[in-house]
């Protein structure tokens, strides 16, 4: 994919996105909306960071798969016969069909084109009326293997061998939330929503609780204020934004039924936290639940949104689960339309004509952390 002819942004805009926080902008428009930056970020982001392609509670058992996209890789997210995690091209190597779609739980990947078939390590075992193909061995054919890792649950993978760790990199985001027991959360409620603007609107509205004060002025703003919300520094490529409680909130009646984490420090019930582990491993976390932002891109203008509702495994076994989840799912999809509200008028502003960088606030803080690492990430700074 060539990108000879990518405008960069200019001297000044980039200055002005690099500045102190106290004095920054946002990225111009065109980092949102030109093409052609789009396929830069495909280069020299998504083939080389760390995405999120789904959850271990998501393959419970041997042979438990799931489909899913890494950058622009189809794979097979699948625990094999000796229970490892892999992600393995989901390209047949023979003419290039897709071997599988969905999830589902099987040992053995048939192509549906010409039925050539894999096991859960990506060994070739059989190729059907291949006799008389010269110097060909089906145990030499094996699926590229796609390098792995997992965070909190998280299956992480990276299409670039020469990547740094993934944990090594967001050890700060670990200790954070080392109390909080991420891995033994297991996603129960699913929301899927097309969304018709660029990857980073969502991000930068997910990471500020700025916009509490307009679009969530009846929502979220009355139990988190805006101005109540932090964002501590960051040493990785990650960020943190801390929304405490407007008034400490009774376990019983703030949570329902659902039980805080085992060990939890009392000070932190309550309180809500965003994060990404950029470019876009988005979760909120809570005290009893754990909310996973998947984003898919697909275009410049384009991505699909998988929201994921996630609880402790210890609140599997209530009574009233299905009741709780409701109410949940209710009021995420309620909020989610409401910033995709805001979303729409921001993507209609950033493709304006007239349209510029503006001021950042100082509770934007998070916006400005990740617009640092575009820049390196982009090789737009000294």
């Amino acid at each position: 994919m060539a990108t000879t002819n990518i405008p960069l942004l200019s001297i000044e805009e980039i200055e002005k996105v690099s500045a102190p926080l106290a004095s920054a902008s946002t990225l111009p428009p065109s980092a949102y909306t030109s093409r052609e930056i789009y396929q830069a970020e495909q280069q020299k982001i998504f083939a080389k960071s760390w995405l999120p392609i789904g959850r271990i509670e998501q393959l419970p058992e041997i042979g438990s798969f799931v489909s899913a996209v890494c950058h622009d890789q189809p794979v097979i997210m699948v625990r094999d016969v000796d229970d490892k995690i892999r992600v393995l091209s989901n390209v047949c190597l023979h003419r290039a069909a897709i071997l599988v779609e969905g999830e589902g739980k099987q040992l053995k990947f048939t192509c549906p084109y010409h039925a050539w078939s894999y096991d859960t390590k990506g060994q070739l075992i059989a190729a059907p009326m291949m006799e008389g193909a010269a110097d060909f061995t089906p145990g030499n054919c094996k699926l590229p293997e796609i390098r792995s890792e997992i965070w909190q649950g998280f299956v992480m993978a990276n299409l670039d061998e020469n990547a740094a760790p993934f944990a090594a990199q967001v050890e700060g985001l670990t200790a954070h939330f080392q109390q909080f027991e991420l891995a033994d959360h297991v996603i129960q409620r699913t929301l899927e929503f097309d969304s018709n603007w660029n990857w980073k609107v969502l991000v930068e509205n997910f990471m500020e609780a700025y916009h509490h004060i307009g679009i969530h002025s009846t929502t979220l703003q009355p139990g988190y204020p805006a101005r109540h919300s932090n964002v501590p520094d960051n040493t990785g490529p990650w960020s943190i934004l801390e929304m405490p409680p407007k008034l400490t909130p009774d376990a019983e009646g703030e949570h329902g039924s659902l039980k805080p984490v085992p060990g939890l420090d009392n000070s932190i019930t309550g309180t809500l936290w965003a994060n990404v582990a950029f470019p876009y491993l988005t979760f909120a976390v809570q005290s009893n639940m754990m909310i996973w932002y998947q984003i898919i891109p697909n275009r410049v203008d384009n991505f699909h949104l998988k929201i994921h509702i996630c609880i402790h495994k210890q609140n599997l076994t209530l009574p009233n689960l299905a009741q709780e989840l409701d109410g949940a799912e209710e009021l995420l999809d309620y909020i989610h339309r409401e910033d995709i509200g805001a979303n729409d008028l921001v993507w209609q502003g950033l493709n304006a004509s007239l349209s510029r960088q503006g001021r950042l606030s100082m509770f934007e803080k998070s916006i400005w952390q990740m617009n640092q690492w575009w820049l390196a990430q982009m090789g737009l700074l000294d």
